[in-house]
Parts: C-alpha cells; sequence; structure tokens
C-alpha cells in the first residue's frame, strides 16, 4: 500500500475482489499482486492479456514483471522494474481491455525507466493490478479517485 491507504484482495464466485480505502496524501496507491511465478509463465504464444474489471469508472494500472534478459540486472533494482499499462474503466458494468504486450511501459515506482531493457512474455514472473494518484508515465492519474475502493477481477487470460 502507498503511505496511509490500505486494502486486500479475496476470492470470491465472481472473480477477484479488491477493496480497501485510498489515501492520497502520503503514498496514494493501493495494488494486489500475485506471487511471484516460479516458474515463470511462458506466455510467448500470446500477443497480450484481456482483462475483465469492474472499477468504479477509476483509470487502474496493470503491471507485469518479468525476467529481463538483461543477465537479470533488474531484479536487483529497489522497487523492481514493471511493464506497466493504464486500464480506463467504465463507471458501471464490466469493462473489457485488451492489452498487447507491446503497449506495456517499462517503470520503477510510477517513473518511466530508459534502461535498456525489452519485455519478455516468456518469462512473466507476477502480475499486479493497481489504483495509483499516478499514471504510468509519472503524471497524475485523471482517473484517480481517493477514498473507499471495491473493485472486482473478474478474469485475466491470454490473447
Amino acid at each position: 500500500m502507498g503511505g496511509r491507504s490500505r486494502a486486500g484482495c479475496r476470492p470470491s464466485a465472481e472473480g477477484l475482489v479488491f477493496e480497501g480505502e485510498v489515501v492520497a496524501e502520503g503514498g496514494g496507491f493501493v495494488s494486489c499482486r500475485s506471487p511471484e511465478f516460479r516458474p515463470p509463465l511462458n506466455l510467448s504464444a500470446a500477443r497480450g492479456l484481456r482483462l475483465r474489471v469492474d472499477g468504479g469508472g477509476r483509470t487502474l494500472k496493470l503491471a507485469v514483471g518479468c525476467r529481463d534478459g538483461v543477465l537479470g540486472l533488474t531484479e536487483f533494482i529497489p522497487g523492481g522494474l514493471r511493464w506497466v499499462t493504464a486500464i480506463p474503466t467504465l463507471v458501471e458494468g464490466t469493462t473489457v481491455v485488451d492489452v498487447p504486450f507491446s503497449d506495456l511501459v517499462p517503470v520503477i515506482r510510477a517513473k518511466p525507466v530508459a534502461l535498456p531493457v525489452r519485455f519478455a512474455p516468456s518469462a512473466v514472473t507476477r502480475l499486479q493490478l493497481l489504483h495509483s494518484r499516478f499514471d504510468e508515465a509519472g503524471s497524475p492519474n485523471p482517473g484517480f479517485k481517493p477514498g473507499p475502493i471495491r473493485l472486482l477481477l473478474r478474469s485475466i487470460e491470454t490473447f
């Protein structure tokens, strides 16, 4: 969690429920992430990920961790390197969004990086869903809403 924000995830019959309280000052984010995949997922046969999420009109971020192909050096960066994209959601109902791997941007703690890294769909190590006051470029997220939060991640699949 970021600062005083708090949230938790729990499975339900509909999917993964993600709920809590987002506090803008002193952090301003909540997230739910998978355990580290050991061995990493090999998604090289896919073009990307399809998410079905009830997001209440918030702009979320999908973050994907992977082994970088640069001798694994980015695994030693504090905060970790993640490949991120924004996911604007509908105010009501389920948002279905396709995220091509080519749209993912490398970031460290909500700041873009210019390291010579490449996304490796054959070595995905983690998936994470966030709601943050910052977008994937490190600028203010126009879809950020502090206060109570309740999201429902209905599914993640490859396409």
